[in-house]
C-alpha cells in the first residue's frame, strides 16, 4: 500500500521539489496551499493529476485537525510559512502566528488524531542570528535577529517538546539558504539571476541590491528536500543541520551570474541603502557533518554550478516569453 504524505505549502520551491521526489518513490501526495490554483500549479502543472489539494487554515486549530483526519497521512512535511525574511519586520505578529503557533497547532492536531505520523518541520539557519561560532552545528546557541528567526525558533523548540516529552516522531531540518530556478524573484538570488538575464536581453539596464558583502551558505533546493525525506526514514527522530558547509557573498553571486553571460556587473549593479535589512545577519555557514554521517546525505551541486543553473533557467524563461 502506498505511503501517504501531506505537504503544507506545496506550491513553494521546496514543496514542489519534494512532491516530485515523493511521487517518484510511489507516495500518494496530498497538499495544502492557500494560494490561487493557477499559482499552486505553476511548478506542479505536470503532476497536478497525481496530487490531491486540500483547503485548511493553519491559524485555526479545528481546520488543522480536520485536514489531518481527512488526509490520513503517514508523513507530514510543513513548509507553510511566510518565508520572505524582511516581511517579518512589517508583520511580526502575523509571521509569529503562522510560522510559530501554526506549527504548535499541527503538532497538537497530530497528537490528538494520528500520533503515529512522522512530522518534518522546516527550521532555519536564521535562528542562529549572529552566531558565536563558525560554522554552526546542531549544538550552536540560537540568537535570532529577526521576527522571522524568532518565530522559527519557537516552532523548532515546540517540535522538540512534542518529540521529547510526548513521544511524537518529529524532526526539524535546520536548513541554510537553498535556491533553484523556482525561487521567487523577491529573494535576492533569483532577483540577481533574472536581472542578469533581462539585462543581457536588453529588457533592463540595472538592478538595485542591498549589502553585497552579506555572506551566506547557499545550496541547491533539490538536494535539500532529499535530506528532508531521509530524516523521516530513520529509526529515531532527530534534528539536522542541512548546509553546503561553504560561505559565499552576495557579491560573488553577482559576479558569477553576470560573468556567465559575458556582462560586467559593475556597469549594471547599484547598491541601495533602502534594501538593507534593519539587522543584517553575518557569518551563517553550516556544518552538515551529522547529516552526512547519519543520513548519508551530501550536496550534488557546487555554488558556481547553482548560480549558472539559475541564470540559464532565467535566460530560457525569457526566450519562452515567460517574463516581461
Amino acid at each position: 500500500m502506498s505511503r501517504r504524505a501531506l505537504i503544507t505549502g506545496i506550491s513553494g520551491q521546496d514543496g514542489a521539489y519534494l512532491t516530485e521526489l515523493l511521487l517518484e518513490k510511489g507516495y500518494r501526495v496530498f497538499g495544502l496551499d492557500t494560494r490561487p490554483p493557477e499559482t499552486v500549479f505553476e511548478h506542479l502543472n505536470h503532476v497536478k493529476d497525481r496530487i490531491v489539494l486540500h483547503q485548511a487554515d493553519l491559524l485555526n486549530f479545528e481546520s488543522v485537525t480536520a485536514l489531518i483526519e481527512e488526509a490520513q497521512p503517514d508523513e507530514i512535511y510543513n513548509f507553510a510559512a511566510h518565508s520572505f525574511v524582511p516581511f517579518s519586520w512589517d508583520e511580526p505578529v502575523l509571521v509569529g502566528d503562522l510560522n510559530g503557533l501554526g506549527v504548535a497547532r499541527l503538532l497538537e492536531a497530530i497528537r490528538r488524531t494520528k500520533p503515529d505520523v512522522r512530522f518534518y518541520q522546516a527550521s532555519s539557519s536564521e535562528m542562529f542570528g549572529k552566531p558565536d561560532t563558525v560554522p554552526q552545528d546542531e549544538h550552536t546557541a540560537f540568537r535570532p535577529g529577526t521576527p522571522y528567526g524568532t518565530a522559527k525558533l519557537y516552532a523548532h523548540f515546540i517540535t522538540t517538546n512534542y518529540r521529547d516529552k510526548l513521544g511524537l516522531y518529529a524532526c526539524s531540518g535546520i536548513l541554510y539558504n537553498h535556491e533553484s530556478p523556482r525561487r521567487p524573484e523577491d529573494f535576492v538570488t533569483r532577483k540577481i539571476t533574472m536581472s542578469a538575464a533581462r539585462i543581457k536581453a536588453g529588457l533592463q539596464q540595472e538592478v538595485r541590491l542591498g549589502d553585497l558583502h552579506a555572506r551566506r551558505d547557499w545550496g541547491y533546493a533539490k538536494d535539500y528536500v532529499r535530506a528532508m525525506w531521509l530524516m523521516l526514514q530513520q529509526p529515531q527522530p532527530d534534528d539536522y543541520v542541512i548546509a553546503s558547509g561553504e560561505e559565499h557573498s552576495v557579491g560573488e553571486w553577482v559576479e558569477i551570474a553576470f560573468g556567465h553571460l559575458g556582462l560586467d556587473w559593475r556597469r549594471h549593479v547599484r547598491q541601495d541603502p533602502a534594501l538593507l535589512r534593519p539587522v543584517e545577519l553575518r557569518r551563517l555557514v553550516g556544518n552538515p557533518a551529522k547529516a552526512r554521517a547519519r543520513l548519508g546525505w551530501q550536496p550534488s551541486m557546487t555554488f558556481e554550478e547553482l548560480v549558472k543553473l539559475m541564470v540559464d533557467a532565467d535566460v530560457a524563461r525569457l526566450a519562452r516569453g515567460g517574463a516581461a
